[in-house]
Parts: structure tokens; C-alpha cells; sequence
């Protein structure tokens, strides 16, 4: 089990914020392609608050399922690290975080403006419903909209010598 996935190839050193395609891959004839929507520097800042990141989750996916870019939407969801979300998308051409940039922008728009009820937060609709937090998930999609969001991953570097593998930060 040497092989890295490719999320693992990425030099998390040096990442920003920004969206960054995670993953292509063609299914059908269909352009499948996941997008690392990531909100904080790893291992820089503090990850987000599992509350607010549960309501984000809920919130933006219902934004995006409710969208002109509805029939697109595979998959809404947060990243392990805490540190984003991934956006898997399926559509009939290959398509660029350029693209997906200004859906974002509204999206994350929506969600520091948001009054109201969380979307789905109550026992029958959700796994965890009393793990939310909406004031602090308006303010961490607040600052997600202040910064210079960047395209392109920064790969990480690889030494190999004597059997081991190094990493290059």
C-alpha cells in the first residue's frame, strides 16, 4: 500500500484558500470532478468548529441542490480535516474551478447571510441534529469570502533514497 491518493499528493504546507480539482475522471461518457473547496490553511489556522462546518454542510448543499447548477450536484461534504468541504459535480464537459468559482461565491454569499432555521436540523432529517451552529458557520463563510482564492494545488515534492520516501515541503 505505497501509492498515495492524489488528496495526499497535494504539499498541505503550502496550500491557500480556494477551490482546487481534487479528482477527474470520466464515467459514462459523463465528466465526473471533485473540487477541494478549502476554507482554511492547513495546519496554519484553526480547523472550523464541527458544529458550524455540520451547518455549513447543510446550508450550502441545499443552495447548491436548489441551484440552476442542480443536475450537476453529486455530492456536498466536509473534509475529515475540518479545514473544507469537497463538491463532487457531473456534467457533459470537463469543467474548471474557474467555473465553479462563482457558484461558490454565491453560495458561501447565501450562507453569511443566512436567517432562519438550519435546513434538515431536527432528529427525523439528521443524523446529529443538535450539532450545528449558525452564527459561527455565518462568520467562518464570512471569511472565506474576504480571502484571494487560488486554482491550482501545490504539489508536493518526493525524495526517494534507500527505500524510504521523502517529503519536500
Amino acid at each position: 500500500m505505497d501509492k498515495l491518493i492524489a488528496s495526499f499528493q497535494v504539499d498541505h504546507t503550502r496550500i491557500g484558500y480556494g477551490i482546487f480539482v481534487s479528482r477527474r475522471d470520466v464515467v459514462n461518457g459523463a465528466y465526473i470532478t471533485t473540487f477541494d473547496v478549502r476554507m482554511k490553511r492547513p495546519n496554519v489556522e484553526p480547523a472550523i468548529h464541527p458544529n458550524a462546518m455540520h451547518t455549513i454542510e447543510h446550508i450550502v448543499a441545499t443552495y447548491l441542490r436548489n441551484s440552476k447548477f442542480k443536475d450537476h450536484v453529486v455530492y456536498w461534504g466536509p473534509m475529515g480535516c475540518l479545514t473544507g468541504f469537497y463538491f463532487i459535480t457531473n456534467t457533459e464537459h470537463e469543467i474548471m474551478p474557474s467555473e465553479i468559482e462563482k457558484l461558490m461565491r454565491a453560495a458561501f454569499k447565501y450562507m453569511a447571510g443566512y436567517r432562519g432555521e438550519v435546513p434538515g436540523a431536527t432528529a427525523v432529517n439528521c443524523g446529529n441534529y443538535l450539532l450545528h451552529y449558525l452564527p459561527m458557520a455565518k462568520y467562518e463563510a464570512k471569511e472565506f469570502l474576504k480571502q484571494d482564492w487560488k486554482f491550482d494545488y501545490p504539489k508536493a515534492s518526493r525524495i526517494k533514497a534507500g527505500g524510504r520516501t521523502f517529503f519536500d515541503a
